[in-house]
C-alpha cells in the first residue's frame, strides 16, 4: 500500500504514470470545465489538471478517480481482490479460539494499532486562514457542471461531523450548492450518517458544528464514499486503507477536526430547522435531480494551503468518474457480502445502473427458491436496500458480462412465475418512485428452474462446441487468413 502524504503527491503518481493532462487553455469553472471533463470521461481519458481558470488563480483537478487504474493508485494497490480480504479482515476479526487463532491474529493487531489518526498541531491546511469577516465562497472555482443547475456546487467535500449525544465522527461526501459568500446547501439524503446527526441536533435544538475538508489525500476521499457499517469511523477506515494513520488537525472555529493536508477546509454549522431550496442538480442519474429544502451551512472560516489546488467530480449520464469509485466500491466490499450470504458467487453492479438501479448476481443455487431468499436478504444489507433491480442467475453465469447476462435473462425467465415486487425505502434521487424516499423494487430469478418449483418439462443444454473440435481450429486458426481482416473491423 502506498500512503499519499498530500493531493499534491497523488497528483506527482498520475503523472509520472501517464495518466493526467495539465490543460493550460484558460477555461471557466461555468460550464467549461465540466465539457472538457465530461468528454473526456466518455473517452475514457486520463485525469485534468486546469492550470487557468478564467478569473481564478487556483488550479482545478478533474477526473483524478475516473479509471480502475486511477482507482488502483488511489488505494496504492494492484489489484482491489487482495485489499477486499484485508478489508473484510479488518471489519470482522473474530475472537480467537486457539492458540493458531491467537497466533494468526498478531500481525494483524499490529497493523491496526497503526492506523489510528495523528493530531497534530501545525498543519499545511491552515498555511491561510480566511476568519468570519474574510470569508468568500466565491473566490473558489466551484463548478457550475450542467446548463439548469441551480448555482455553482461543491461536488467532491468530505463533510465531517459528531453525534451530538455519542460524539460518533461521521464522514460523508454530500453535495452543496453555494448560494452566496457565506452559505451553502447540505445535500443530506435521509438515509445518511450526516442527516442522522443533523435530526438529533434537531431534536436537541441545538446547532450542529459541520467542518468540510476539499482535496485530503485520496484514501480520505474514498473513505467518506465507502459504505461502512456505522460503528466504523470514516478516518480510521482511511488509516487502514493507507497503512498509516491520517493526521488531523483541530478547526479553528469550531469542535472538530479535519485531515491535516486538505488543500481547503471550510469550517461552519448548520442551524435547527432552518431550510433553502436547493437544486436542480444534474446527478448522477444521468437526469437533473428536482429542487428541494435542505439544510443550510454557514461558513464561519476557511483555510487552505498556499498551494491549493481545488478538486471536483462531474457527474452525470455514465460512464463518469464517480461510476469508478463506486465500482471500486463492489469489488472491494464483496467478501463481506459474501460472509453474510456465502451463496453468492459474484455480483456485478452496471455503469448503467448507476449503482442502485440494478443488480447481477451469480449464485450456488442449493434449494428451491434460493433466487427469492437471496434477493431479499440483499435488500436487506445497508446501501443494496436502494437497489430497484436484482437478477439473480446461476454460479455459471459471468455477471461481469453484461451480454451475457442479457442472453440468459431473456432465455431464462417466465415472467409471471419468475418476476416478483416488493415495497420499501428507494434512493432520494430516484424520481419514477411515486412518493420521494419509498417505491418498488424488482428481483428477477433467472436461475435453472428445478422441478421442485414447480417446472415439469426438461431443461435445454447450452450450445457449446466439440472440444477436440476447438483445439485443431485453435491450431489452424493463423493459417486461415482471417486475423488482418478481423483486425480492421475492430
Amino acid at each position: 500500500m502506498i500512503a499519499y502524504t498530500d493531493l499534491q503527491e497523488f497528483i506527482a503518481r498520475l503523472e509520472a504514470e501517464g495518466e493526467l493532462v495539465r490543460i493550460k487553455e484558460p477555461l471557466s469553472p461555468k460550464l467549461e470545465i465540466p465539457e472538457v471533463t465530461d468528454r473526456v470521461c466518455k473517452l475514457y481519458g486520463p485525469a485534468l489538471l486546469f492550470e487557468n481558470v478564467a478569473g481564478y488563480r487556483m488550479p482545478v483537478l478533474t477526473n483524478a478517480f475516473g479509471s480502475f487504474r486511477r482507482m488502483s493508485l488511489a488505494l496504492g494497490v494492484e489489484n482491489f481482490e487482495a485489499l477486499a480480504e484485508d478489508i473484510l479482515q479488518f471489519l470482522e476479526i473474530e475472537a480467537p479460539d486457539s492458540i493458531i487463532k491467537k497466533l494468526n491474529l498478531v500481525p494483524k493487531i499490529k497493523r491496526l494499532a497503526n492506523i489510528f489518526p495523528k493530531k497534530v498541531k501545525k498543519a499545511p491546511c491552515q498555511e491561510i486562514v480566511l476568519g468570519e469577516d474574510k470569508v468568500d465562497l466565491l473566490k473558489l472555482p466551484v463548478l457550475h457542471c450542467w446548463p439548469q443547475d441551480g448555482g455553482p456546487f461543491i461536488t467532491l467535500p468530505v463533510v465531517i461531523t459528531r453525534h451530538p449525544e455519542t460524539g460518533t465522527r461521521n464522514v460523508g461526501m454530500y453535495r452543496m450548492q453555494v448560494f452566496d459568500k457565506r452559505t451553502t446547501g447540505m445535500h443530506w439524503h435521509l438515509h445518511k450518517g450526516g442527516a442522522h446527526h443533523y435530526r438529533v441536533a434537531e431534536r436537541l435544538g441545538q446547532r450542529l458544528p459541520v467542518a468540510v475538508a476539499l482535496g485530503p489525500d485520496p484514501a480520505v476521499t474514498y473513505a467518506a464514499t465507502a459504505p461502512l457499517p456505522d460503528d466504523v469511523d470514516e478516518i480510521i477506515f482511511a488509516g487502514f486503507l493507507r497503512g498509516k494513520p491520517v493526521e488531523m488537525v483541530k478547526c479553528i472555529t469550531v469542535d472538530l477536526e479535519v485531515p491535516a493536508t486538505s488543500q481547503i477546509v471550510l469550517e461552519g454549522y448548520v442551524d435547527p430547522g432552518e431550510r433553502r431550496l436547493e437544486g436542480p442538480f444534474g446527478d448522477h442519474t444521468g437526469y437533473y435531480s428536482l429542487p428541494d429544502y435542505y439544510p443550510v451551512f454557514h461558513v464561519t472560516c476557511i483555510t487552505m494551503r498556499r498551494d491549493a489546488i481545488y478538486p471536483a467530480t462531474i457527474v452525470g449520464r455514465p460512464p463518469q468518474e464517480d461510476c469508478y469509485m463506486a465500482k471500486a466500491t463492489e469489488r472491494l466490499f464483496l467478501p463481506l457480502i459474501k460472509k453474510t450470504l456465502p451463496e453468492i458467487v459474484d455480483i456485478n453492479l452496471p455503469m448503467e445502473g448507476v449503482f442502485h438501479n440494478l443488480a447481477f448476481v451469480s449464485i450456488d443455487k442449493r434449494y428451491p427458491g434460493h433466487a427469492r431468499k437471496v434477493a431479499c436478504a440483499l435488500w436487506g444489507l445497508g446501501q443494496m436496500m436502494f437497489c430497484k433491480i436484482i437478477v439473480i442467475f446461476d454460479a455459471e453465469v459471468n455477471v461481469q458480462d453484461v451480454s451475457e447476462c442479457l442472453w440468459r435473462l431473456g432465455n431464462n425467465i417466465d415472467p409471471e412465475r419468475d418476476i416478483f415486487f416488493v415495497q420499501g425505502p428507494v434512493d432520494a434521487l430516484d424520481h419514477a418512485s411515486p412518493q420521494a424516499y419509498y417505491g418498488s423494487k424488482m428481483a428477477i430469478d433467472a436461475t435453472r428452474k428445478w422441478p421442485e418449483e414447480g417446472f415439469g418439462r426438461d431443461w435445454p443444454d447450452v450450445i457449446e462446441m466439440d472440444p477436440q473440435i476447438k483445439s485443431k481450429i485453435d491450431q489452424l486458426w493463423k493459417r486461415l487468413g482471417l486475423d488482418l481482416w478481423l483486425s480492421k473491423r475492430r
